[in-house]
């Protein structure tokens, strides 16, 4: 308690010798403002508004164009897509060519999305996509049968990949932790077929006798794909980044997800999507798409 009282005629600036059990502590009036943490009342009329900077959140934050436009934000602060440069980087390589729907090479994908935001609002404009990752060639016809083959390939790579990144996940930003579960079970199955160059027949042997395996695999590939938005619907836009890489090694791609549209809407839906991979309507459940 001494110390204490020791403490506050410090901070008034006197100081006073400790009482004795004998001298009782005379305390002396200190003048208002003498001792820092004394405030007179009524020294102040109005109370004080302590402004705090803050930082608005960018709108274009969340917001997404598509490729060639790019975020803006108008007078009433709200995002809006427009048209983004027209200038493209020159290519580094002939491996950044792209070809397009209408049979042109473009130098970049750049330079093929600058090109389709130059023709927007027009008829050629909307029927412009870009079809795959490499200059223009001759693509071979799909025959009657070959549709059938590609899902066998594709389901098998679909698994492989998920493995692949259950492997190499170490900072787990590759896989959410919901998604790491479901395919730990995939990895640890040792009826799993390894990856590798495998007949069409042992494909579609491993797939009648470890169905189960590749439910979550297809699944997880449309969820990769329906981003924008996310709505249960593949467009032409959101199939690209699977089709455009696929196209030069496998020619029956764009057969293959023609024939998935079975209601012709020029959307894919998850059950489209299932079905086209073989799997069956009572293992469809939207809650694998994660």
């Amino acid at each position: 308690m001494r110390v204490w009282i020791f403490f506050l005629f410090c901070l008034a600036g006197k100081t006073f010798a400790a009482p004795t059990e004998e001298e009782p502590v005379v305390e002396e009036e200190l003048e208002v403002g003498a001792n820092p943490v004394q405030v007179e009342t009524g020294e102040f009329d109005e109370a004080i508004e302590v402004v705090e900077d803050v930082i608005a959140e960018n709108p274009c934050l969340n917001h997404h164009c598509k490729k060639g436009k790019v975020c803006e934000v108008d007078d009433s602060n709200q995002p809006m897509c427009v048209p983004g440069p027209l200038t493209c980087p020159a290519p580094i390589g002939d491996f950044e060519h792209v070809c397009g729907t209408d049979n042109k090479t473009y130098e970049s994908s750049c330079h093929f999305f600058a090109t389709k935001c130059a023709l927007e609002g027009t008829k050629k404009g909307h029927k412009l996509h870009l079809d795959y990752i490499g200059p223009c060639k001759y693509i071979a016809a799909c025959l009657d049968n070959e549709p059938n083959e590609f899902p066998l390939r594709m389901r098998d790579w679909l698994k492989n990949v998920l493995v692949t990144l259950y492997e190499r996940d170490e900072d787990n930003n590759l896989l959410t932790e919901k998604q790491k579960l479901r395919v730990k079970k995939i990895y640890e199955n040792e009826k799993r077929l390894e990856a590798g160059d495998h007949s069409l027949d042992l494909l579609a042997l491993d797939f009648e006798k470890n169905y189960n395996m590749y439910i979550f695999p297809v699944h997880w590939q449309f969820g990769q794909l329906d981003q924008h938005p996310v709505d249960g619907f593949l467009s032409h836009t959101e199939l690209a980044p699977l089709r455009a890489p696929l196209i030069p090694m496998e020619h029956c791609t764009t057969s293959f997800f023609e024939q998935c549209d079975a209601d012709q809407d020029n959307y894919i839906a998850i059950e489209e999507w299932a079905n086209c991979f073989g799997i069956k309507e009572q293992d469809i459940d939207k809650d694998l798409v994660i």
